[in-house]
Order: structure tokens, then C-alpha cells, then sequence
């Protein structure tokens, strides 16, 4: 499956692009602001959306009423810092089909977007089979009868669209725009190969030579059932998830040792804007402050500093009031970010080390 990220907290990006291609091998294109999501989204076809609220040139409650005034129906899952009923009912009424309030649990994330994908995908079964074939996908484990079949993700990402299109022709091209992004487009004779490594792997697990069998002239699909294999199939139950939380754990684990060396350029950038306001400088400088605040504000609690994130909130919410320049404001912007660089001594300290 293809998901499109528009988010432009490189942090965040980062450890959610992790998590979704460790977990279910899914393709996964980013975005960094409105303008180039809208275009990736009207040039592409994703299976669903994750769509920052807060985004340069083009914010995402604006993006989301486009797509659905345009027509597109693919599932759109909101991501934003702000928590308020107005804010989540602006979302909702855009079109949004959920809302995810940053900080969020990377594998509560992860479930509601497994929750949306099976909602667009209603007829489903929670493990994909076809003959003996079975395929899981919240466990990503592939297995013909008793054997296992072990993988490289894109024969992964290739087996899962067969299953899930079962009655669908792909051209070479078709596959290669549904499973590679932007920046690593392989060859159509590419495809090749991949079929053949992964017949290769399915007949030496006992399955027939021909399982995905070629169309001549139009691509690959999946050999037809028989009408008993057919009624075999129908009583498909979900494996276990450790394998698969595992994974969450440590791409998020990961993701974090890499967004914590970026805290002290975040908080520079923060102190500069502050002093620019203190000395009456223009208000621009009071937006830049507050973007960097939001985006701290959201990585920080996601990354488990509740308390950092906390304060990062109140300083984004103190900068989004047009009196921000005021002096008594000013002072207290300061002593918001002392208590925040206090919070997070141990791990500058830590990374200076």
C-alpha cells in the first residue's frame, strides 16, 4: 500500500516513515508543505493520507477541503498539536476522516491507520490467502501450507498487491507506480525480476510454478481459484502482533536518539525569535517562533517528554496572540524557555557528552 506523509517536523516525518515501512512494508512519499502534497496527492494514487494541520504555503484543513471538493476519496487521517473541540470539528468538517492529536503513541498511530485502511477496504479478511498461501498483515509474516517464505520487502510489497487485487491484471508499469516512491524508480525490466525471485521462493515452498502466472501482452496477476479453494479460504484468523510491535519499538527508538540531537538547534532558533521580539522587531519573527514551538511541541511529547512538550505548548499558544511583543509577555516567553532548557538538561547534557 501507498501512503502520502504531509508534515514539515523533519522529526516526526522521519520516525513515522520508520514505522510504516518496518511494519507493513508499506511505500511511503513525503511531503514538507501544502503545495507539493496537493500535487503529489492529484498525481499519485495513495491509499491514504496523513496530513498536518499546521503546514507552509498550504495549511492542511485547506488541503483536505481541496481533495475532497476535487472528488478524491482515499482516507485522510489529520495530524496536529492543537486539541481543542473547534479545532477537532474544523478537521472533521474538512473532510478529514480521523484526527490524531500530536503528541501521539506511535502505535496508537499505527493502529488507526490500520483501522482506516481496513474502512476503505471493508471486504478484506484480516489474513490474505490464496490456495495455500497466506499472507498476514500485522504480523508480515508469508507462509505456503507449513512453510515459511521469507521475503525481501519489496517481494513483500509485490505478494501483498497480488492478494490484495486478486482478480486484477497489473502492467509492469502499473507496479512500479504503486510500489516505489519518488526518489528510487527502477527500470520496468526491474519487475522481471522480482517475479522471478518470487516465483522462485513460492515453488521451492511447494506452491506451483505458475501461482502468479503472466498475461501476455498485459502484465501479472494471480492464477484463478477453483471454486473449492475459493471456499477453503474463508476462514482466515489474525497471528499475533509482537512481531510487529517490536518493530514499532524500534523504529521509534531509533527515531528519537535522532530527533534529540536536534533539540538545541530548535531551541536556538526559539531563543533568537524571542530576543527579536523583545527589541520590537517585526511580527514575522513572532510567527517563526511559533511554527518552531509547534513542531517542538509535538516531537517532544511523541518522543516521551511530556513535561517539554507541555511547555513548548504554552509558549506556541503565548506566540499565536497578536500581543506577543508586549514586554510582560516577552519576559514570561523567557522564563518559559529557561524552564524548558531545565527539563531537558539531562539530555543535552547527555549529547554533549
Amino acid at each position: 500500500m501507498r501512503i502520502l506523509l504531509v508534515d514539515d517536523d523533519s522529526s516526526i516525518s522521519e520516525a513515522v516513515v520508520a514505522l510504516l515501512t518496518k511494519q507493513n512494508h508499506y511505500i511511503v512519499d513525503v511531503a514538507a508543505d501544502g503545495q507539493d502534497g496537493w500535487e503529489l496527492a492529484t498525481a499519485f494514487s495513495y491509499d491514504l493520507i496523513l496530513l498536518d494541520v499546521m503546514l507552509p504555503k498550504l495549511d492542511g484543513i485547506s488541503l483536505c477541503k481541496q481533495l475532497r471538493r476535487e472528488g478524491y476519496q482515499m482516507p485522510i487521517l489529520l495530524l496536529t498539536a492543537r486539541d481543542t473541540a473547534t479545532d477537532k470539528v474544523m478537521g472533521l468538517d474538512a473532510g478529514a476522516d480521523d484526527y490524531v492529536v500530536k503528541p501521539f503513541d506511535f502505535q496508537v498511530l499505527s493502529a488507526r491507520i490500520r483501522a482506516l485502511l481496513r474502512r476503505g477496504s471493508s471486504t478484506l479478511p484480516p489474513v490474505l490467502e490464496w490456495e495455500k498461501l497466506r499472507l498476514n498483515p500485522s504480523s508480515c509474516e508469508v507462509r505456503y501450507g507449513s512453510q515459511s517464505l521469507h521475503l525481501t520487502p519489496k517481494e513483500y510489497a509485490l505478494l501483498e498487491l497480488f492478494l490484495r487485487n486478486n482478480q486484477r491484471v497489473f502492467s509492469r508499469s502499473a507496479i512500479v507506480d504503486r510500489l516505489w516512491n519518488l526518489e528510487d524508480p527502477p527500470q520496468e525490466d526491474t519487475i522481471k525480476s522480482y517475479i522471478k525471485s518470487l516465483r522462485h521462493k513460492l515453488k521451492a515452498a511447494g506452491a506451483p510454478s505458475d501461482l502468479i502466472e503472466t498475461v501476455y501482452g498485459l502484465g501479472y496477476r494471480l492464477k484463478p481459484l477453483s471454486q473449492e479453494q475459493t471456499s477453503d479460504n474463508q476462514d482466515a484468523n489474525e497471528l499475533e502482533l509482537s512481531w510487529t510491535q517490536q518493530q514499532i519499538m524500534s523504529a521509534v527508538a531509533k527515531a528519537r536518539e535522532d530527533f534529540k540531537a536536534k533539540i538545541s538547534d530548535r531551541l536556538v532558533v526559539i531563543d533568537q525569535a524571542i530576543r527579536a521580539l523583545s527589541q520590537g522587531k517585526p511580527r514575522i519573527q513572532c510567527q517563526k517562533a511559533e511554527q518552531e514551538a509547534h513542531k517542538l511541541a509535538g516531537a517532544l511529547g511523541s518522543f516521551g517528554f511530556a513535561a517539554g512538550s507541555r511547555l513548548a505548548q504554552e509558549i506556541e499558544y503565548i506566540l499565536q496572540d497578536n500581543t506577543c511583543c508586549d514586554r510582560t509577555v516577552s519576559i514570561r516567553l523567557c522564563e518559559l524557555m529557561m524552564e524548558l532548557r531545565r527539563e531537558l538538561q539531562p539530555t543535552l547534557v547527555e549529547l554533549n557528552n
